[in-house]
């Protein structure tokens, strides 16, 4: 769990010190703009579908029956906000995953694992799949338990699936580079509970104002540096490398 707290002074470190203003800003710009457009173009599509989840969940025709169109108004505001945000949210995980990781991961590897050799494990299809499964995943969480957002429980939902998101979708693009399929599968196996962890403090942010601006770049960082030291650790515990060792001992 120490690399976990390590991986996130390290991204920190590098927020502060890398000249990236441009990538934290430009992917929730263009999420935001995406999805609000989208709104707009459907307003009336969406209005009747957020209609049709309360009358599902029971508060439809209270809604309905209420004589001050305010409370009506802020109700289906309030479901807005929770439908959009998380769109947002995915969208912008989705386009630094794809658009800005791999120039984070050169950045991070050159300058802090220069010695770590690239075995290019994965692949476009590999996170194209990983990505896909990640959001189909996170969008359905929220879909599935909207109606416990009555009930009160529904405040630990976006906790979780925060974290869900974050480590499925990070873990496996941090590594594609660096290792093999085999340790990529490994470190993903044996620190499973770690990788969970770290998503959950990484998915904090998002849902802190103005620091979740930085969000998607820090949790990026955050994996490359969690994965990158895990391979490292790894790759020098490997047997191979122990009999190495012992024979440039004895020569």
């Amino acid at each position: 769990m120490s690399l976990v707290f390590s991986a996130l002074a390290s991204a920190l470190r590098d927020l502060l010190r890398f000249k990236i203003a441009w990538i934290i800003i430009w992917p929730i710009v263009v999420s935001t703009i995406f999805w609000i457009s989208i709104a707009i173009i459907f307003k009336d599509q969406f209005y009747d579908l957020v209609f049709l989840m309360l009358r599902e969940i029971g508060i439809g025709e209270w809604l309905q029956s209420l004589e001050q169109d305010w409370i009506a108004s802020a109700v289906i505001g309030i479901m807005d906000i929770l439908i959009f945000i998380p769109l947002i949210i995915v969208t912008t995980l989705i386009i630094t995953s794809i658009f800005i990781m791999p120039a984070l991961i050169k950045l991070v590897g050159n300058r802090f694992y220069p010695g770590l050799k690239r075995e290019y494990g994965g692949t476009i299809t590999g996170t194209i799949t990983n990505t896909i499964f990640a959001s189909g995943i996170f969008i359905l969480i929220w879909l599935i338990t909207l109606p416990l957002w009555a009930t009160g429980i529904g405040f630990i939902i976006p906790f979780v699936a925060a974290a869900f998101m974050n480590q499925q979708l990070f873990r496996y693009d941090a590594l594609s580079e660096h290792a093999t399929k085999q340790e990529i599968a490994t470190i993903c196996s044996e620190h499973r509970y770690s990788l969970w962890g770290l998503g959950l403090l990484t998915g904090l942010i998002q849902f802190v104002p103005f620091l979740n601006l930085l969000a998607p770049v820090f949790t990026a960082l955050a994996f490359i540096h969690f994965g990158l030291d895990h391979l490292k650790q790894l790759r020098a515990n490997a047997p191979d490398n122990s009999l190495i060792d012992k024979k440039e001992h004895i020569d």
